[in-house]
């Protein structure tokens, strides 16, 4: 079935609807990764987003439900330059096509994702709408009205709290902004404890818990629509140590007295630069945020920076046990350069 995607700015790309087909309205990024997408589909940083892949050819080795980074996507839509119908992987379980109507995900095909890129580079990240058929101006209009992105950190936010590797050490408490599993995965592997909280978790609760470390994860959508959890990360500086990766990155910034500015188009995928300042070293991170923190107070230094645009890439706290960075060390899809930044969150509890 023929369908078109419409940017707020009025460009139409006609291509071919697959997976869930339905009318949408999202936010419109791109990504940069070249594998992995089956990781980019499930990582809940995309809610509310229609995602373009840079790569033209996705779905080549299908989909294994073993690599899903999230029990279900988050994202609004995907957008592909040409899918693969038939996947060769002995790990394949099912084509892209069946896994988006699985999942109720609109897809999109054989559209010129190179021009989307551009337009997304040169004016920005804009709402946009995937409708069937051409549809008119003001049902656009009245569709892209409705956007709304401000809950969904809530909609990716664990609904209980729960407990992995119970008597490992350390004890983490772990606030969930809509994490990606492969963080779990990796404090896991490490010996730990972990404690997994909603993002509205009151300081109270957390202090009752008693943990050796917090650690506040990767999330979708703006730091600002979660001023709950800014205070309770607040509440807590200077009683354990404080790590945060992504999201947790722009809380904690936030906490410690720094602002938070939205970029132009956003850093998605697995190749982009960032330079510890302490060692002068680069790595390849895997990325996947819209917003930054800047404007550091007087006690807050700037650890890590993104080589390409010189934005903030990590920070500390001078004098207390608080650091973090927005960069995924975790990676899932993407370069373990930075692995061993989980052993280096660990050793603040030593």
């Amino acid at each position: 079935m023929k369908g078109q995607l419409i940017l707020e700015n009025g460009t139409r790309f006609t291509g071919t609807l697959f997976g869930d087909i339905k009318n949408i309205v999202g936010e419109v990024v791109f990504t940069t990764g070249m594998t992995g997408y089956q990781e980019t589909l499930t990582d809940p940083s995309f809610a509310g987003q229609i995602v373009t892949m840079t790569f033209p050819l996705i779905g080549n080795y299908g989909i294994n439900l073993e690599d899903m980074e999230a029990k279900h996507t988050n994202l609004k839509a995907f957008i592909v330059r040409e899918k693969c119908n038939h996947p060769s992987n002995f790990r394949n379980e099912m084509n892209l096509d069946d896994f988006l109507r699985d999942q109720g995900v609109v897809g999109l095909e054989g559209v010129d994702t190179r021009a989307i890129t551009r337009i997304i580079r040169d004016h920005g990240v804009m709402t946009g709408v995937i409708m069937q058929g051409e549809p008119s101006d003001a049902d656009v209009k009245l569709l892209m009205s409705t956007l709304d992105n401000s809950h969904v950190i809530m909609d990716t936010t664990t609904d209980q709290i729960y407990t992995l590797n119970k008597g490992g050490k350390p004890r983490v408490a772990f606030i969930d902004m809509g994490a990606k599993d492969g963080i779990l995965r990796d404090l896991q592997k490490r010996g730990c404890e972990v404690t997994v909280f909603p993002a509205n978790i009151p300081a109270s609760l957390i202090e009752d818990n008693n943990p050796d470390m917090l650690f506040i994860s990767n999330g979708p959508g703006d730091p600002l629509d979660a001023p709950g959890t800014v205070d309770t990360v607040k509440a807590l500086i200077g009683k354990f140590p404080i790590c945060g990766i992504c999201m947790g990155h722009q809380i904690i910034g936030l906490a410690l007295g720094c602002k938070t500015k939205k970029l132009k188009f956003g850093h998605h995928g697995g190749n982009h630069p960032v330079k510890d300042l302490t060692t002068g070293n680069v790595y390849i991170t895997s990325q996947n945020h819209n917003y930054i923190v800047s404007d550091y107070p007087d006690d807050v230094e700037e650890i890590f920076i993104n080589v390409n645009d010189g934005t903030c890439e990590g920070i500390r706290h001078k004098s207390l046990q608080v650091q973090s960075v927005q960069f995924h060390p975790e990676a899932a899809p993407g370069p373990l350069d930075t692995g061993w930044l989980f052993d280096r969150f660990l050793k603040e509890v030593k």
